[in-house]
């Protein structure tokens, strides 16, 4: 196993998300067939459109209010100084006449508005639904491009983009980097004796495991198969063999039994200067150095050194 070479089985899942993608670009598409792409400059837009209405209502109605009565008075006001009832009955019943004349204007315009909020609610609500709809999407074309679907931890690709990132940090910064690979011991026995579920559970486990004994700064990685990456930035080397030991002991219950996990380990540490290949390349010999021991111990390989890393035991299992 070279970490830079994707093995056979993962290109047929890389070959499956690819086709995958195309189809939800078109679903993403088709879910905006007759309008522009929403976006939520648009949506703030129309709140502060349906704000300043709501707010243009409400003072017209205090306008009008204010100024009916002012009608009223004028209307009764002379009336009132000239004391002639006659007059006085008048002018107030055209006043009522135009009040009501008023009103009835004003309720209109009021049922108008109305309508026309309404309306703007519809297509906000609308435009809310379908970018939750979008981000949905986002988020599943997200899972399947990013995360290993069995375990949820990060896939192949991802992984090597990450560890790019971090040998580049690294590198600026002058930090500590630390690569471990490890690898499951006897897959393929489980799979062969209790079948294929038993060994999806021992992987899950694993994952579980692995993901739980290392911090939220670094990174766990399913490159395939029965091999695992983790990344560790910032990491001394002595506090490597504390995150393995987090790792050991693990027993997957399966149909009434418990299934032992054991593993191999093989780490080093960047060493400046060194492209992300070979990096790669010094943990898989510590990894497979441990394996040729055939002593069930992970093999650590020594970022120090200017030659080959030397494998130095560090319990597994």
């Amino acid at each position: 196993m070279v970490c830079g070479v994707i093995q056979p089985g993962t290109v047929s899942v890389y070959k499956g998300l690819l086709r995958f993608l195309p189809r939800t670009e078109m679903m993403l598409a088709a879910s905006h067939t007759d309008t522009d792409p929403i976006k939520p400059q648009v949506v703030r837009e129309h709140l502060r459109r349906l704000d300043n209405r709501q707010w243009w209502l409400w003072s017209s109605t205090v306008l009008v209010l204010v100024l009916l009565t002012i009608a009223v008075a004028s209307f009764a006001f002379p009336a009132i100084l000239s004391k002639e009832d006659s007059n006085y009955s008048f002018y107030l019943g055209q006043a009522v006449r135009a009040l009501i004349g008023v009103v009835l204007l004003f309720s209109v315009y009021l049922v108008y508005q109305q309508t026309l909020l309404i309306r703007m609610r519809n297509q906000i609500a609308d435009q809310i639904t379908s970018l939750a709809k979008v981000e949905t999407l986002t988020a599943e074309v997200y899972k399947l491009a990013a995360l290993d679907q069995l375990t949820g931890l990060y896939n192949r690709r991802s992984g090597e983009q990450r560890l790019a990132e971090e040998i580049g940090r690294a590198s600026r910064y002058d930090r500590p980097l630390t690569l471990v690979m490890l690898d499951l011991d006897g897959l393929k026995q489980i799979n062969d004796e209790l079948g294929h579920p038993a060994g999806d559970a021992v992987l899950k486990s694993f994952a579980e495991r692995v993901q739980r004994a290392i911090r939220g700064s670094d990174l766990a990685v399913r490159l395939g198969g029965d091999e695992f990456m983790v990344l560790l930035p910032e990491c001394k080397p002595e506090e490597v063999k504390y995150v393995l030991s987090r790792i050991a002991g693990l027993e997957v219950p399966y149909q009434g039994r418990k299934i032992p996990c054991h593993f191999s380990s093989g780490w080093t540490d960047y060493k400046p200067g060194e492209t992300q290949q070979e990096l790669l390349g010094r943990a898989d010999e510590a990894l497979y150095a441990n394996k040729r021991s055939g002593k069930n111990a992970a093999g650590s390989g020594s970022s120090n050194s200017t030659t080959k890393p030397a494998a130095v035991p560090i319990p597994g299992v």
